[in-house]
């Protein structure tokens, strides 16, 4: 391009080119900032923004009751029976505050301290959203003794707020139907919205939840429909999480404190197992990616528990030091903090950022974590010689991890007899399929390209890692086999592990077993694998799952082969 062009083609950038979105329509542009995505995940966050705003009427004290209804279409219907949102003029706007809170960004009740202590909606953003990426929308308010109704349409009003009756109850009814426009499915699925409203009846103890089906009608003739409602609170849950795996301890530890404003609660056990299941909540919105809280709890544990252990002799024979991955295996907890001003990542609340919490989560479990060591000698025994356990394990897991990879090393490409590699050097276009069986295996290769498609034949049932001491893992045949064909490792940084990918050979990891009881088994078995020791390859899609044919039909010498 000439100077010339150059030039030409610069003019043209002016203010006329500078765009300013109003109101919603930054939502519809980059939907993705506000709620994640455009897939199933960001089409649950909606029902999320509306439930939330109900669960802060909770917390404030004034909802006891939430209904959220699956419409045949689609479209969802979440009720509940707190204040309703305030239908009067609002001051400065000049317009309803009813809709003022559905059309205009950073609005809302939350970032007044008087109106809500604590909130999962803290931007202001929530239902706003919601009605932006909705194609239609309608909100019916009973306050004051009066029943009041807006209906928007992609975020613009239809009409302004109509008084519609009068009502002697008071809450908020939200009717939204998701934007085709927006979304890459408009299906919602059932489980994902129990799995949600369940946790919301464990961390809300005494809320009264529901979650009806109208698009599946029973043999009774009424919709599928579940009540969800705990007394326990976490306790219950983390019972509940546990119910498949056998206790270490028998009675949860639980922990319930405040300071500072910031509200603890914190129910933790230990079972046989050697995973770790930690899960995290800041005002009842699930922190996946844990945050300052989690750390603080991993703090008192590793503090109180190497004391105890200290104090009483119990490392002593022990040779080696104890590290805080050892307070991991067969811990499952659930971690939940009620702060006034979270500090979050990002609109998704993924990780909290607040660095006071850290100290104050640590002190709370570490007061309550003391206390029950002193009081119960023989389950602290118990949890005592599980770290011991661990600690030995994760010794031999590292001598075990070393001879692996330095295997590799000392005998060239150090690849696995049974892989028929390809011959295509690029990972990018590469493939490797894990097969069940070395007559898979053999059928395979008949079939494959083997400029850009590798096979690999594992023998049998893989080891179910989920409940094998991490050194055994090293240890099996067909696990070291798939370590050594993909070519990554697993490297220590901080005292925790990570999968170094680099040197990553395919960029497609085929899993492919046969359609039956069996395949199904083996498949999980290797998924499971790939979601404990190797997750950068799933969130990064490396790895897929194939579908095997069903059937063949053939006719002379023609036929072909049927998935289903």
């Amino acid at each position: 391009m000439s100077e010339q062009d150059k030039t030409q083609k610069n003019d043209n950038y002016g203010a006329d080119n500078i765009q300013a979105l109003e109101g919603l329509e930054a939502v519809r542009k980059r939907p993705g900032m506000y709620i994640g995505s455009t897939d199933t995940k960001g089409l649950h966050h909606l029902v999320w923004e509306v439930i939330d705003n109900s669960i802060d009427e909770h917390l404030a004290g004034y909802c006891t009751h939430i209904e959220t209804i699956i419409h045949k279409d689609n479209s969802i219907t979440v009720t509940d029976n707190g204040r309703g949102i305030p239908t009067g003029m609002h001051e400065k706007l000049q317009k309803s505050a009813l809709e003022v809170v559905m059309t205009v960004l950073h609005a809302g009740g939350k970032f007044d301290k008087n109106t809500y202590k604590v909130s999962g909606g803290l931007h202001g953003v929530g239902v706003s959203c919601v009605n932006a990426l909705s194609d239609y929308v309608r909100v019916e308010v009973q306050r004051e003794g009066k029943k009041f109704e807006q209906e928007y349409s992609k975020g613009i009003p239809l009409g302004p707020v109509k008084e519609i009756g009068v009502s002697d109850k008071t809450g908020t009814r939200v009717t939204f139907r998701p934007d085709a426009e927006i979304f890459e499915s408009l299906e919602y699925t059932y489980a994902t919205l129990a799995s949600r409203i369940r946790e919301l009846a464990y961390l809300n103890k005494g809320l009264y939840l529901t979650l009806t089906d109208e698009r599946e009608v029973l043999e009774n003739g009424e919709f599928k429909k579940n009540d969800f409602h705990s007394e326990g609170g976490l306790k219950e849950f983390v019972q509940y999480l546990d119910e498949t795996r056998t206790p270490l301890i028998t009675d949860p530890i639980y922990v319930v404190g405040k300071e500072e404003n910031v509200e603890v609660e914190v129910a933790m056990t230990y079972n046989t197992g050697y995973q770790e299941n930690i899960f995290s909540f800041v005002n009842n919105i699930n922190t996946r990616e844990g945050g300052t809280h989690v750390a603080g709890f991993r703090r008192a544990i590793a503090r109180l528990f190497k004391q105890y252990g200290d104090d009483n002799n119990l490392f002593s024979k022990l040779k080696i030091t104890i590290q805080g991955e050892d307070f991991k295996e067969g811990l499952t907890a659930i971690v939940s903090v009620k702060v006034q001003e979270p500090q979050f990542k990002g609109q998704t609340k993924g990780e909290l950022g607040n660095s006071e919490v850290t100290g104050i989560v640590s002190r709370c479990v570490g007061d309550v974590l003391k206390d029950y060591l002193e009081e119960n000698p023989m389950q602290a025994r118990k949890i005592i010689d599980k770290i011991i356990l661990a600690a030995t394990a994760r010794h031999a897991a590292r001598k075990a991890r070393e001879m692996v990879q330095r295997k590799n090393i000392l005998t060239g490409s150090g690849l696995p007899g049974k892989l028929s590699d390809c011959s295509s050097k690029d990972p990018y276009e590469s493939e490797i399929f894990l097969v069940e069986g070395d007559s898979a295996g053999g059928t395979a290769k008949q079939g494959r390209d083997r400029n850009f498609q590798a096979i690999l034949p594992l023998r049998g049932k893989i080891l179910n890692v989920e409940k094998a001491m991490e050194y055994k893992i090293y240890e099996n045949e067909e696990i070291k086999n798939m370590f050594t064909a993909l070519g990554v490792s697993i490297e220590e940084k901080d005292g925790d592990k990570i999968l170094n990918i680099e040197k990553l050979r395919y960029h497609k990891i085929v899993i492919m077993c046969d359609a039956d009881i069996d395949g199904s088994h083996i498949s999980t078995l290797i998924m499971t694998f790939f979601f404990r020791y190797m997750k950068p390859l799933v969130e990064q899609g490396f790895v897929y799952i194939a579908a095997p044919p069903l059937y063949q039909v053939r006719k002379g010498k023609k036929f072909c082969i049927l998935l289903e």
